[in-house]
């Protein structure tokens, strides 16, 4: 099979549901944008160039629905005979796609994709608008359908993982992000548009747009004594709190791949490749555990060790699940989120994946790290890990 280069990997600011800038922008708007973005920021290519879009989205209904990755797309002016999908893996969509992108290149279907992510957890926020779980099967596998924070619950009580040492964790999530922001280190992010509606004197409300340049979810003055005071909030007694999760976020990624053909066609220089992916189940009831195996997995496909890789981004869904991964599989946490993760930076579900791919290869071309790993656990019970190579010749 053919070798897939990404050449281009952008995201937008991550924003608070709800609460952050992008509360009032639709997440067409936002994903089209980063499509557009992703072409304008790849040299000598053109819209036209694009043959398919993959877009990883969590809750694809509602604003997110009627298939955005084509919608999308459409909105962002790339040709109508450039196709569009929309991939839901929960968690683990946005590099789903990103996979999927990069096999219909390897396989030779296709020259130029794009695969992305997109998830506004304000216009569609979790369970989605109307969730349904199988009445008898939930009976017996009620694990299947419950609340990723009891998740978060169960891999703390079973595998000894402390409030204390949660919020640490926590901590210093927060403390890495303050510093690559005060540092200007995330090299990924586009200023993107975002909408506000804005009262005029007579009553009425006219949309207006304004540039949001970073993630507005980072608390500066977190520390350990002020996420102590944090009561649980999935169980009584619990040690998982609103300091120890990952935040509802907005936002939107997208990475350009390529064959070897159109990279010497289109004289372009490719980032990184995708080398190889891995998916894998676990106990729906542990989801968060899913890295810790789907990162071994990806190993084997390798024929590598886990201190072969230099950088990782793991999402930070709870700090329970991370550092019990993290402990399991004996990584230097010295490679772990080195700007910070989910915990400061947020987690829009769908557009995750993708938007750690875009972290990851930054970090590793900054840093001339060869090899690097996303990985995720994802809901259901599941674990993903993406294996990229740095591109130096």
């Amino acid at each position: 099979m053919r070798d897939a280069y990404i050449v281009t990997s952008i995201r937008t600011p991550g924003c608070k549901q709800n609460k952050g800038a992008f509360k009032d922008t639709r997440p067409e708007d936002l994903l089209s944008f980063i499509l557009s973005g992703a072409v304008g920021k790849t040299p000598n290519l053109k819209k036209e160039d694009v043959e398919d879009v993959m877009i990883g989205c969590a809750f694809p209904e509602a604003e997110q629905g009627l298939n955005i990755g084509r919608v999308a797309s459409q909105m962002a002016g790339f040709p109508v005979e450039v196709s569009g999908a929309t991939v839901n893996r929960f968690c683990a969509s946005g590099i789903e796609a990103i996979a999927l992108a990069s096999l219909r290149v390897m396989a030779g279907w296709s020259d130029i994709v794009i695969g992305g992510g997109v998830e506004s957890m304000t216009y569609v926020p979790m369970p989605g608008n109307i969730a349904r779980p199988h009445p008898e099967y939930a009976r017996k596998h009620a694990e299947l359908y419950v609340s990723m924070g009891i998740t978060a619950e169960n891999i703390a009580r079973a595998y000894h993982v402390s409030r204390e040492q949660q919020d640490e964790f926590s901590c210093q999530s927060q403390a890495k992000a303050v510093r690559a922001v005060k540092n200007n280190l995330f090299a990924e992010i586009v200023p993107t548009p975002a909408a506000q509606y804005v009262q005029k004197d007579d009553g009425t409300f006219k949309k207006e747009s304004f540039l949001v340049h970073a993630d507005d979810g980072i608390r500066p003055g977190t520390t350990l004594e002020t996420l102590a005071k944090l009561q649980p909030v999935f169980a009584a007694g619990g040690s998982v709190t609103a300091g120890n999760s990952s935040q509802m976020t907005d936002g939107a990624a997208a990475s350009v791949i390529m064959s070897e053909n159109k990279l010497r066609e289109l004289d372009i220089t490719p980032v990184a490749r995708l080398k190889h992916y891995a998916t894998v189940g676990c106990r729906p009831g542990e989801m968060g555990v899913g890295p810790r195996y789907a990162i071994p997995k990806l190993m084997d496909l390798a024929g590598m060790k886990i201190s072969d890789i230099g950088l990782f981004e793991i999402n930070e869904a709870f700090a329970s699940q991370s550092l019990y991964c993290i402990r399991e599989l004996k990584i230097d946490s010295n490679k772990v989120n080195i700007h910070g993760g989910a915990i400061a930076l947020g987690h829009p579900l769908g557009c995750t994946g993708a938007k750690l791919c875009a972290t990851l290869l930054a970090n590793m071309q900054r840093g001339g790290v060869r090899y690097g790993v996303v990985s995720m656990c994802v809901g259901g019970g599941m674990g993903a890990a993406a294996l990229f190579e740095l591109c130096n010749d």
